[in-house]
């Protein structure tokens, strides 16, 4: 959650039989990991995405099978153990319509672990989901015991240090406020003096912001930032008026804000910002460890379903066409070094 001009949007909440909303990839606890989670109940060469959704995106049947010519790029190691271990750092209360509890109350549902499902099936191996905080996600795949995460993870340069990316999403993130607030966000930073805002920690919108705080101390103008552990906290301060915005990744927040259409606190995209700044588009990537030998793969496996249509019928279930990307690329620009 995830570098570019413009902005999009969208975010679901989750009802009382799922996961809260919470901040995309940002408001994370501390948390292990959870194997609850691998759907292998289709049938062989099909994928259903938006299966146990609990309503926030169409189920969709998508007929997949393995591509011995992509699958043959996999590391030794990986194509031996026949599965893709998959990070979703979602934890403690899942953020929608990224990845979040499904309806039947175990299994890692969202349309990141559905992407990485249609890509696990591209390249022959059985998917494993496995939930982190955001922090452990990154641990994960440290230690091996993840082999990528598929988790709204902007690519930046400076994760490039350690990690190789798969392109697959734009990156865009907004500014979610009360509908009835005034504040707009036009792209320009300044309009932030005098605004409290909350971020989730350790994200990449909480650098870009951390940045344009700086900026404005340099003028003499304030920018006060919020920080919450779950969801509930971060909406009750934004409806009791003690923060004016919350900064986040544009499908989480838009997604919440139709949730809250017909309650008597509904909410607004007040204007959006690319994960990357304002001259590149940011880009969400497949993460997997540096020299792993998988951003490759995982690459080809994209663009096969990108070819095949399978990608675009992937984002138009999750109400997410807005976000689609004419190719994945293997490493490409991310948010510079002075932004990461």
């Amino acid at each position: 959650m995830p570098l570019h001009p413009s902005r999009r949007s969208l975010i679901r909440g989750i009802t009382a039989a799922t996961a809260v909303a919470t901040l995309a990839g940002g408001l994370a606890a501390c948390g292990g990991d959870s194997d609850a989670a691998t759907r292998t109940t289709d049938s062989a060469g099909t994928v259903t995405v938006g299966q146990i959704s609990n309503g926030a995106a169409k189920e969709t049947a998508l007929k997949v099978a393995e591509v011995k010519s992509i699958s043959a790029e996999l590391p030794d190691a990986v194509k031996k153990s026949g599965k893709l271990v998959i990070g979703s750092g979602t934890l403690p209360s899942g953020a929608p319509p990224l990845g979040y509890i499904g309806s039947d109350q175990k299994t890692v549902t969202g349309s990141e672990p559905d992407l990485a499902r249609l890509v696990a099936a591209v390249l022959g191996l059985k998917p494993e989901v496995k939930q982190f905080t955001w922090e452990n996600l990154f641990v994960g795949i440290d230690s091996g015991k993840v082999n990528v995460g598929f988790s709204n993870i902007t690519d930046t340069e400076e994760r490039k240090k350690k990690y190789e990316f798969a392109s697959y999403r734009k990156d865009d993130l907004a500014f979610e406020t009360l509908k009835s607030a005034k504040w707009s966000f036009d792209g320009d930073y300044e309009a932030l003096a005098g605004q409290t805002v909350s971020v989730g920690a350790g994200t990449n919108q909480e650098r870009i912001l951390l940045e344009w705080q700086s900026k404005l101390k340099k003028e003499g103008k304030k920018l006060t930032i919020k920080y919450f552990q779950d969801s509930a906290s971060l909406y009750l301060a934004l409806n009791s008026g003690k923060i004016d915005a919350y900064f986040g990744p544009s499908p989480n927040l838009s997604y919440h804000a139709t949730q809250t259409a017909s309650t008597p606190s509904p909410t607004k995209i007040a204007g959006q910002f690319s994960g990357a700044g304002e001259t590149l588009q940011g880009l969400i990537a497949a993460t997997a460890k540096k020299d792993s030998g998988l951003a490759k793969p995982l690459a080809d496996a994209i663009n096969y379903l990108i070819d095949n249509g399978q990608y675009a019928k992937w984002l138009a279930a999750w109400n997410l066409s807005n976000d689609a990307v004419t190719k994945s690329e293997v490493n490409p620009p991310g948010l510079p070094l002075d932004n990461s």
